[in-house]
C-alpha cells in the first residue's frame, strides 16, 4: 500500500534517517514530479519535503563541476597566443579537448566502479580542494612568460589533473543527487550550462575591454596578446572565486539532516563515530543491509547499464558530436564582417553556444515540454550529425596553404544562430536522456533505489566517454577541413 504523507506528519526528528538498506526493490515511485519512498509499511518521504536550499547547492555543484572545462576552453585565445611560432599552435585545441576528455574517461572508469566505496561529501570536498590549486596556476600563468612548448606542456598537464579531480567530484554529487529525484539531477545538469554562460559572459566583457580602441586583426599575430592575457586572468580568478564558495556551500549542505537522510546510506563507510548517538544512527542506515564487495559493485554498474543502454547511448552520442566540432571547428571559424574583432568573435562565440545549452537544460524543467520516449531521443541524437557540415560551410580559416574554399554560409548572425541551435540541442537531449535512464518510473528494469545512483553516475560516464570519442573525432574533422595532418598543423 503506497500512499503519500503531508510535510507536517514526518518531522527532522522522528524521521532522521530513510532505510534503504531494508527497502524493497519496488518502494521508489514517481508521482507528480516527487519521488515517493516506500518502506514496505506505508510510511513514505517525497522529495517536496526537502529543504530547498539543498537544490540551490546542488545547482551550484553542477556549476563547479564544470568550472574546469570552461575555464580552459574559454581561455583558448590566450593559450594560443602563448604559442605563437609553435608548430603545435593550430592544433592545440584538439589537442587540449583529447587530453582532458581521454584524461576523464580513463579516471572516471575506476570512478564509476568505486562510486559505493567512498562518501559523496569526501571525495567532493577534496577534489574541489585541488581544482582550486590547479585554477590558481592558471590564473599565475597570465602574469608569467615560458617558452611555447614548456607552455604548451604546462597547460595540458594542468588540464589532465582538472579532468582527474572532476571526474570524482562529479560521480560524487551525480550519485547524491539521483537520490534526492529527478529534479535534483536537472539541478546539477542546468548548474552546469548556467556557469558557462556566466564565464562566457564575463569574457565577452573582458574581451571588450581589452579590445577596446584596438583594429581587428587576426588572433595568431595579435601582437604580444595582451588583450588575451588580461582576459583570461579576469575570468579564471573569477572562477577560482566560485569553486571557493561552491566548496564553503557543499560543506554546509552535508551537515543537513535532510540530506544525511537521503545521502546517509553512501556516507556512512567513513562517517566517523563521534558519540553513541551517531552510534545508533549508523546502526540504523546499515541494519540488516547486505554488505557488498567490489565484484558485487561492478557487477552492478553492468547489469544497470544494460537496463539503461538506450539512453546511457543516447548522451553519450550527444557528446560524440558537440565534441567533433565544439571548440576546435567552431573557433576557427571568423568574422564575415571584417570590422568584427577576431577575439570578441570567438568570445561570443563560446556565449552564443552556452546560451542555448542552458535554454535546451532549463526546458527539461517543465514536466510537458520532455521527450521521455527512448526511440525518438536517438533520432534526435542522430540528427545532430547534420550540424557538422553546417559548421563546415561557414568561414572556417583554413592554413594558407590550403585550396582557398569559398564558404557557403556567410552571414555571421546565421552562423551564430546555428551555433545556438546546436547548443540548445546538446542541452536539452542530454538532460533528458539522463533524467530518463535514473528514473524507475522510466527505466523499469532498474532494480529499485539501489540502482538510481548508480544509474546516475554510468550516465555522467557515457557523457564523458562522448566528450573523449568526440574530442578524437575532431583532428578527422580537422584533417578534412585543412586537408592536412592534424596532429602537426
Amino acid at each position: 500500500m503506497s500512499y503519500k504523507l503531508p510535510a507536517s506528519s514526518i518531522s527532522e526528528i522522528e524521521a532522521p534517517y530513510q532505510l534503504v538498506s531494508q527497502l524493497p526493490d519496488n518502494h521508489g515511485q514517481l508521482i507528480g514530479g516527487d519521488i515517493i519512498i516506500n518502506d514496505g509499511a506505508g510510511a513514505l518521504v517525497s522529495d517536496s519535503m526537502t529543504d530547498p536550499r539543498i537544490h540551490w547547492v546542488y545547482f551550484m555543484l553542477g556549476c563547479g563541476g564544470l568550472v574546469p572545462w570552461n575555464a580552459m576552453i574559454s581561455a583558448t585565445p590566450f593559450f594560443l597566443t602563448r604559442m605563437t611560432g609553435s608548430p603545435l599552435q593550430s592544433s592545440f585545441s584538439s589537442y587540449l579537448s583529447m587530453t582532458f576528455t581521454g584524461a576523464q574517461f580513463i579516471f572516471l572508469i575506476h570512478a564509476t566502479a568505486t562510486v559505493k566505496q567512498s562518501p559523496p561529501s569526501w571525495r567532493a570536498s577534496r577534489t574541489m580542494n585541488i581544482l582550486a590549486v590547479l585554477v590558481s596556476l592558471l590564473v599565475l600563468s597570465t602574469f608569467i612568460r615560458i617558452p611555447p612548448g614548456w607552455f604548451f606542456t604546462f597547460v595540458i598537464l594542468n588540464g589532465i589533473c582538472q579532468a582527474a579531480a572532476s571526474v570524482y567530484m562529479s560521480s560524487a554529487f551525480y550519485a547524491g543527487a539521483s537520490l534526492f529525484g529527478p529534479s535534483y539531477l536537472q539541478a546539477v545538469m542546468t548548474g552546469q550550462a548556467a556557469v558557462a554562460v556566466v564565464m562566457s559572459s564575463v569574457q565577452v566583457m573582458t574581451s571588450l575591454t581589452s579590445v577596446f580602441g584596438e583594429a581587428p586583426k587576426s588572433i595568431d599575430t595579435a601582437g604580444n596578446g595582451a588583450a588575451e592575457e588580461r582576459s583570461a586572468s579576469i575570468f579564471l580568478s573569477i572562477s577560482l572565486l566560485f569553486l571557493v564558495a561552491t566548496a564553503m556551500a557543499h560543506s554546509w549542505m552535508i551537515t543537513l539532516p535532510e540530506y544525511k537522510a537521503k545521502v546517509g546510506v553512501l556516507e556512512h563507510k567513513r562517517f566517523p563515530i563521534t558519540s553513541d548517538s551517531d552510534s545508533d544512527e549508523l546502526e540504523m542506515l546499515v541494519s540488516h543491509g547486505p554488505i557488498t564487495t567490489s565484484a558485487d559493485n561492478n557487477a552492478q554498474v553492468f547489469r544497470v547499464f544494460n537496463a539503461t543502454f538506450i539512453y546511457q547511448f543516447t548522451a553519450f552520442y550527444v557528446f560524440v558530436v558537440t565534441l567533433a566540432v565544439f571548440p576546435p571547428i567552431t573557433i576557427s571559424i571568423g568574422p564575415s564582417n571584417p570590422r568584427i574583432h577576431p577575439l570578441l568573435f570567438s568570445s561570443f562565440h563560446f556565449l552564443i553556444f552556452n546560451i542555448g545549452d542552458f535554454v535546451g537544460r532549463y526546458v527539461c524543467s517543465f514536466p510537458r515540454l520532455i521527450i521521455w520516449s527512448a526511440r525518438q531521443q536517438v533520432v534526435l541524437a542522430a540528427l545532430r550529425t547534420l550540424f557538422i557540415p553546417l559548421f563546415l560551410i561557414c568561414n572556417v580559416q583554413r592554413p594558407s596553404s590550403t585550396n582557398i574554399i569559398t564558404p557557403v554560409i556567410t552571414s555571421d548572425i546565421l552562423y551564430m544562430f546555428i551555433l545556438y541551435m546546436f547548443g540548445m540541442t546538446n542541452g536539452y537531449v542530454s538532460s533528458v536522456s539522463v533524467m530518463a535512464a535514473s528514473s524507475l518510473d522510466r527505466s523499469p528494469r532498474l532494480k529499485g533505489r539501489d540502482d538510481v545512483d548508480v544509474a546516475a553516475t554510468v550516465a555522467n560516464f557515457c557523457i564523458t566517454a562522448g566528450l573523449a570519442v568526440g574530442s578524437v573525432a575532431s583532428f578527422a574533422v580537422r584533417a578534412a577541413v585543412c586537408d592536412c595532418n592534424p596532429f602537426t598543423e
